[in-house]
């Protein structure tokens, strides 16, 4: 359906320029039509090839197109279809380009080519090895944010910045940028704590101890999370099967209001909203650079309202940091960032050669964090000894315990069974607290012979447990029997697979007979 209406805006000019010519050129208009077509961020938009608007306005498929609803219009990828799955005049839209649009069915949209993107240019200059400035790199979070990038162009981005790692200005900058880009919460307590661990290590779901002790101590904590990126289960994903997490801004500050903490998905907020953006695309890729990961950490904390925050840098020949000098130097340059926007940090290197509790996947890790915080016996002693680590220091950085007291004071928050009560009440403030999910499917993995455990590879471990279908299956993962310095004897179960379907257990005990050596047993 193609015509002039006497309603144009007064910008159409703008959004469909007729180059070369004296004359405004006529907006094209389709038939918005709802597809339900599941792309994460990406917006994407359908046409049929022989489409009376894609032979005016010249679309091909992967065209990047404007689509206007009213005066915001959105720029989407247009792919092309043939037959009768659309009619001549509809535009099918994705969820996310639905929503962002937000349109009815039916609705008549305008739509042309988008505009070229200039900040494009900055990412290709990354590509040929050129350092970027604040404005490059504002403008290109300022696209990104606003949908104007396809996964292409953000592949390409998040590649040209692992080839070439940023360096501290960089950092900053982007940074800076993506906290620029969204919402930033302010509160009334003078210190905000909040904890993050930057990654690598399975199991390790300190976070929702560390809360629930600092709040019950006093402490206001906001904490917002992350889901997975390239690991099988992330805080939000875990806490996500114990209560509600996608709490918009005004949820998450009555429940700190109220609890003193909030453990939420950051992706549900727009605080530092193109770091979901990000990540979606690293854990596409299977990418995580480093300058990236501080840009990622600190702009969340920024944004979120914290003053004082606490890192766990996990190091082990598995982790993500390898050893005590890389450690160092990545404190060094989340020290020299976080300065510069008056952050005051203190990182706590700790042990990254084996996964700190026995569970590994979103549901099984809720019950490992049940087990610490209820006091239970066969709770895991590494996640508990982690968690009262990381807690006492973010007691110690909140003036809350004294230097050196703060791990003490941790233990019997644990113990007299505060930290436990305020856990349930963030729950039941966050929309009431569940059970978790239990798999279907449960396969034990035996020891080949006897001996004793000498190493455990973490990488693989995760990598197992993702193929069991973890994050994506919540109740999927695995559970860990064994620890480093352990005797094992033939035909004991070292781990326990947990799966949701036959073929992604089939899958993961193809990786696991592959890849014995994952777990090694010296006799």
């Amino acid at each position: 359906m193609i015509g002039v209406s006497s309603d144009i805006p007064g910008d159409a000019q703008q959004f469909h320029p007729n180059i070369g010519s004296s004359e405004p050129a006529e907006p094209s208009f389709a038939r918005a039509r709802r597809l339900r077509l599941h792309t994460h961020h990406e917006l994407v938009a359908i046409m049929r090839t022989d489409s009376p608007v894609c032979h005016a306005e010249g679309l091909a498929a992967h065209t990047q197109v404007y689509i206007r609803n009213g005066s915001q219009p959105i720029a989407a990828t247009l792919y092309q279809v043939e037959g009768d799955f659309l009619a001549g005049d509809e535009i099918g839209l994705s969820e996310a380009a639905w929503v962002a649009l937000g349109v009815e069915e039916g609705t008549v949209v305008q739509v042309g080519h988008a505009p070229p993107l200039e900040s494009i240019a900055c990412v290709r200059q990354r590509i040929y090895g050129h350092r970027l400035n604040g404005a490059a790199l504002t403008s290109i979070v300022g696209d990104v944010v606003a949908g104007r990038y396809a996964d292409v162009h953000l592949a390409a981005f998040l590649t040209a910045t692992a080839t070439l790692p940023f360096d501290e200005d960089e950092t900053y900058h982007l940074t800076r940028a993506m906290v620029e880009a969204g919402d930033r919460l302010r509160w009334p307590s003078e210190i905000v704590v909040d904890k993050h661990c930057v990654g690598g290590l399975p199991g390790n779901r300190t976070s929702p101890i560390v809360v629930a002790i600092a709040a019950a101590c006093g402490l206001t904590m906001p904490k917002t999370s992350s889901r997975a990126i390239t690991s099988p289960a992330g805080t939000a994903d875990t806490m996500e099967t114990l209560t509600r997490v996608d709490l918009d801004l005004g949820a998450m500050q009555r429940v700190v209001a109220v609890e003193g903490g909030c453990l939420a998905w950051g992706g549900a907020v727009c605080l530092s909203p193109a770091d979901d953006i990000f990540i979606g695309v690293e854990r596409a890729l299977d990418i995580d650079t480093e300058g990236q990961l501080i840009a990622s950490v600190l702009s969340k904390k920024i944004a979120a309202g914290a003053t004082h925050v606490v890192l766990d840098i996990p190091i082990g020949p598995t982790a993500k940091v390898r050893s005590v000098a890389a450690a160092e130097r990545l404190e060094a340059t989340l020290g020299a960032v976080a300065a510069r926007f008056g952050l005051v940090i203190r990182c706590v290197q700790t042990d990254g050669t084996q996964p700190v509790g026995r569970a590994i996947g979103p549901a099984l890790e809720a019950r490992d964090v049940l087990a610490v915080l209820t006091g239970d016996a066969d709770a895991p002693p590494g996640l508990r000894d982690r968690a009262c680590t990381l807690a006492g220091v973010v007691l110690e950085l909140g003036k809350v315990a004294e230097e050196g007291q703060g791990r003490a004071r941790a233990e019997r928050t644990l113990a007299d069974g505060s930290a436990w009560d305020r856990f349930q009440r963030i729950c039941q403030a966050q929309g009431g607290m569940r059970t978790p999910p239990t798999a279907r499917l449960t396969h034990p993995i035996l020891a080949a012979h006897s001996g004793r455990v000498t190493h455990i590879d973490n990488r693989r471990i995760a990598r197992l447990a993702k193929l069991a279908g973890a994050p994506d299956s919540p109740a999927a993962g695995m559970l860990l029997h064994v620890r480093l310095g352990d005797d094992v004897i033939a035909g004991q179960p070292l781990l326990t697979l947990h799966a949701q379907s036959q073929g992604e257990m089939a899958y993961a005990l193809t990786y696991a007979a592959a890849n014995a050596d994952m777990l090694a047993i010296v006799p």
